[in-house]
C-alpha cells in the first residue's frame, strides 16, 4: 500500500477541503438550527464530483475510487457533518447500482444522483423491530403482474425527503435472510409516505425519517439484482458504507482537535494534563485515519476488506467519541457552550458508533473472522 496520494486522489480531497471551509464549516451551525442542508450545497456538491466520487465516469461519476472518497468524506465532515452523511449515503446509493443493477437502471438513477438532479439517494433497510437484525424484516413484496406492491414501514432513512431514488429491502420469500429482496423505489412513488423529520441529538441538519410503504407499486425492473439476493446485496453496501462512516468520523474528530488546539494557541488552555490529552488525541485520530485508509485501498484493489471495514469503523467511530470528549473536557466550560462548535462535534460523533452498524456488531463481523482464521 502506497501512502502517497495520486494526482487524482490529491485533487479530489483539496477541491473538498477548500469547498468544506468556505461553504460548509462557517455555515453548519446554520443548518443545524434550520435542520437542513440547503439543495443548493447538495447540487454544488454533485458538480464537483463529490456525490459518486467511485462511480465511473462514463456514468458522470468521478471515478476516482475509494481511496479519494475517504479522503473527501474526512474533509467533508471537517466542514459539516451532517453534510456528509447526505454525501455517504447517496455514494453508497450510486455504487450499489453500479454494481447490481442493470444498463438501465444505471441510467436512470446513476447519472441523476451524479449530477445532482437527484438531491440524494437514500438507503431504506432498517426497520421499527429490525435494525443490526435484518432477518427480522417484516416489510414485503408481492407480485403482482408483471409488477410488485411493497407494504411496510422503515425507520432511521438518512435524506428521506431528498432522495430521488430509494433503494429499498423486502421480503419476498420465507423466514431469515435468504427470502430477503431489493428494490429501486423513486422519490414520489404514490402510496410512499415520509415521516416526520426525527428530532436528534446530532447530525440535526440531516434529515432522518421513518417511511410507510402503502401499496407502492413498482414495475418488473425496479428489482435490484436477483429475487432473494437483497441481504448479499445489504452486506456489501455496508461493508463499503463502513469505509465512509470511519473517514466521515475522523473528520468529526479532527475538526475538534483542531478547534482545542485553537484553543491552546489563545492562550485559553495552559494546564499540561488538558495538553497531554489533545497529544493523545492526535496519535489516536492518526491510527484510526490508516485503519480507514487500509480498508478503502483493499477495496479499490478489489480485494477482501469487511474485515478491515469493521476495524476501521469500530476503532475511528469510537476514538471519534474519546476525542470529541477529550476536547470537550480540555476546554473546560467554553467547550460545552455553541460558539466553539466543539459540543457540536461532540454530539455528531455520537452516532457513528450506531449507523452502517453498531460497535457491538463490528465486534461481532471481528470475532467472526479471527475465529475462521
Amino acid at each position: 500500500m502506497d501512502l502517497e496520494l495520486s494526482d487524482t486522489q490529491r485533487v479530489l480531497r483539496d477541491r473538498a477541503r477548500g469547498y468544506a471551509a468556505r461553504a460548509l464549516a462557517p455555515f453548519a451551525a446554520d443548518f443545524e438550527r434550520r435542520q437542513a442542508v440547503p439543495r443548493e450545497v447538495l447540487a454544488e456538491m454533485a458538480q464537483m464530483g463529490l456525490m459518486a466520487v467511485n462511480v465511473p465516469a462514463e456514468l458522470g461519476g468521478a471515478g476516482a475510487g475509494a481511496v479519494a472518497y475517504a479522503c473527501a468524506m474526512r474533509e467533508v465532515a471537517r466542514g459539516c457533518a451532517a453534510t456528509a452523511v447526505t454525501m455517504a449515503v447517496t455514494n453508497m446509493v450510486g455504487e450499489v447500482i453500479v454494481r447490481f443493477g442493470t444498463d438501465a437502471q444505471r441510467a436512470r438513477h446513476v447519472t441523476r444522483l451524479a449530477s445532482g438532479e437527484h438531491a440524494a439517494g437514500a438507503f431504506a433497510l432498517s426497520e421499527p423491530e429490525a435494525g443490526s437484525d435484518p432477518g427480522a424484516m417484516r416489510t414485503t413484496a408481492s407480485r403482482d403482474g408483471e409488477g410488485w406492491v411493497i407494504r411496510g414501514a422503515k425507520q432511521w432513512i438518512s435524506s428521506g425527503p431528498l432522495a430521488g431514488v430509494f433503494v429499498v429491502w423486502a421480503r419476498t420469500g420465507g423466514a431469515g435472510t435468504s427470502g430477503i429482496s431489493c428494490f429501486l423505489v423513486e422519490g414520489g412513488a404514490p402510496g410512499l409516505k415520509i415521516g416526520r423529520h426525527e428530532d436528534k441529538m446530532g447530525l440535526r441538519a440531516s434529515a432522518t425519517v421513518p417511511l410507510e410503504f402503502d401499496d407502492v407499486r413498482v414495475p418488473a425492473d425496479a428489482l435490484l439484482g436477483v429475487e432473494g439476493g437483497g441481504f448479499r446485496i445489504a452486506m456489501m453496501a455496508l461493508d463499503g458504507g463502513r469505509v465512509g462512516i470511519a473517514s466521515q468520523a475522523v473528520g468529526i474528530a479532527t475538526a475538534a482537535l483542531e478547534a482545542g488546539l485553537d484553543a491552546v494557541a489563545r492562550g485559553e488552555v495552559r494546564g499540561e494534563a488538558q495538553r497531554r490529552a489533545l497529544a493523545d488525541a492526535r496519535c489516536e485520530l492518526e491510527a484510526a485515519w490508516l485503519l480507514a485508509l487500509r480498508a478503502a485501498w483493499l477495496k479499490e484493489q478489489g480485494r477482501p476488506f469487511s474485515q478491515e471495514a469493521s476495524v476501521a469503523k469500530l476503532y475511528a467511530s469510537e476514538t471519534a467519541w474519546r476525542v470529541t470528549n477529550q476536547v470537550v473536557s480540555a476546554l473546560g466550560p467554553a467547550g460545552c457552550r455553541r460558539a466553539p462548535s466543539v459540543e457540536r462535534h461532540l454530539r455528531d460523533s455520537r452516532v457513528t458508533m450506531i449507523y452502517e452498524g453498531t460497535s457491538e456488531i463490528q465486534r461481532l463481523v471481528i470475532a467472526r473472522g479471527l475465529l475462521k482464521g
